[in-house]
């Protein structure tokens, strides 16, 4: 069934036939709508689930750490410095290996304040061991958030999954998303069957100290496990597109790439902006096209490497930054072609930091001003008068 909704609702709307055990979140600006309209599902006896309401972002995520050690499936939600305060947590779930789900708003990390979008606060949490889909709109959204579930609990994956969308470009925003069915996603995620789970009849350890003889191990598990998830990532998409009749997931979406010599790659709701400014520059004859990376983590480096072949420039438009480095996602893209001699010419470029807007003009800009050997441009659209002002 198709209804109008905005993105904070199909978050909603996925989690609620996801059926999950326990929900723990709390609010934080733009996160707030999709725990509300959840609580509201369990008040109103839609969901069979535990939602419970905490003090702070780091006592949600170790509620949900604690479901998820004894078994049940779990749900979570949170944004910024939210995300932030759920930092000590997220990594100790990922470190025991606990499949929990979250929802990232994505938003802009103080200080200065800020409620607007981009992608700092996901940046942030790359190094923790979870899996991270970024969604361009809200259908893509709606089906990530099932997709995430059949990932994280995947018994030879077994690790934490955030799904990212834009704050309030998807939160707060209405468009048709086509609903998945209760019964088919009863067929396409089975009820979770946890491997290793708290038990007093079966006493174990979860996040034990380890010395280290052992620690390093851990990471090198992680790491692997990582690998092994990117080929299971491409195969559930398949099954989601056999069950629910649409495509909408895999590491890697194309668009107008069949003959395009300088490629745009981005993630997130700014895609479907570079899109236009693609079909603008091919009517000017230029052969551009678009690679979409929906999955940061596990880093899909050889599938963008093949989607790249025989691509002459590619133009990282990206919406994070590693302060005192550079652009993270472009900082990606030159290490997946580290001594390769077909590697194409990398132009990054920073825009929407604080939910500065992207017209499609500045992205047609940035993409004329790769074409000059000396390009140095970084920033796109910055104010000369803001930088007069001593920070």
């Amino acid at each position: 069934m198709k209804r109008i909704m905005e993105g904070s609702m199909a978050v909603a709307e996925a989690v609620k036939v996801c059926r999950p055990h326990v929900i723990a979140a709390y609010p934080i600006t733009p996160q707030t709508h999709i725990v509300e309209n959840l609580a509201q599902m369990v008040a109103n006896g839609e969901l069979k689930s535990e939602f419970v309401n905490v003090e702070s972002e780091f006592g949600a995520a170790s509620v949900v750490l604690g479901a998820s050690a004894v078994g049940a499936r779990t749900f979570s939600a949170s944004s910024s410095q939210g995300l932030l305060l759920m930092g000590e947590v997220l990594f100790n779930i990922a470190g025991m290996r606990l499949p929990v789900v979250l929802a990232c708003a994505n938003r802009s990390v103080s200080a200065p304040i800020n409620i607007w979008n981009d992608h700092q606060d996901a940046a942030a949490l790359r190094d923790a061991g979870i899996i991270q889909f970024f969604a361009e709109d809200n259908q893509e959204l709606h089906d990530l958030m099932i997709q995430a579930y059949r990932v994280a609990e995947d018994p030879e994956i077994s690790l934490p999954c955030i799904v990212n969308l834009d704050g309030f470009i998807l939160t707060h925003g209405f468009e048709p998303v086509e609903v998945c069915d209760q019964k088919l996603v009863d067929e396409f995620l089975p009820p979770y069957k946890p491997l290793n789970y708290l038990d007093v009849k079966n006493p174990m350890t979860f996040g034990a100290l380890f010395e280290p003889t052992w620690y390093q191990e851990t990471r090198y598990r992680i790491q692997e496990t990582m690998e092994e998830a990117k080929p299971l990532i491409e195969g559930v998409s398949k099954d989601f597109e056999k069950t629910f009749g649409r495509f909408s997931g895999g590491l890697l979406e194309k668009y107008r790439m069949e003959d395009a010599e300088s490629v745009f790659i981005s993630m997130g709701s700014v895609v479907g902006t570079i899109k236009d400014a693609v079909d603008e520059l091919r009517k000017g004859g230029e052969k551009a096209g678009v690679l979409k990376v929906r999955v940061f983590r596990p880093f899909p480096t050889e599938a963008i490497v093949e989607a790249l072949s025989g691509v002459k420039n590619v133009v990282v438009m990206e919406k994070m930054i590693s302060l005192g480095a550079g652009g993270i996602l472009a900082s990606e893209i030159k290490q997946a072609f580290y001594r390769n001699p077909q590697a194409p010419k990398v132009d990054n470029f920073i825009f929407g930091l604080g939910g500065r807007d992207i017209p499609l003009e500045s992205i047609v800009e940035a993409y004329e001003k790769t074409k000059k050997q000396d390009n140095r441009d970084v920033f796109v659209d910055l104010r000369k008068e803001a930088l007069e002002v001593d920070y």
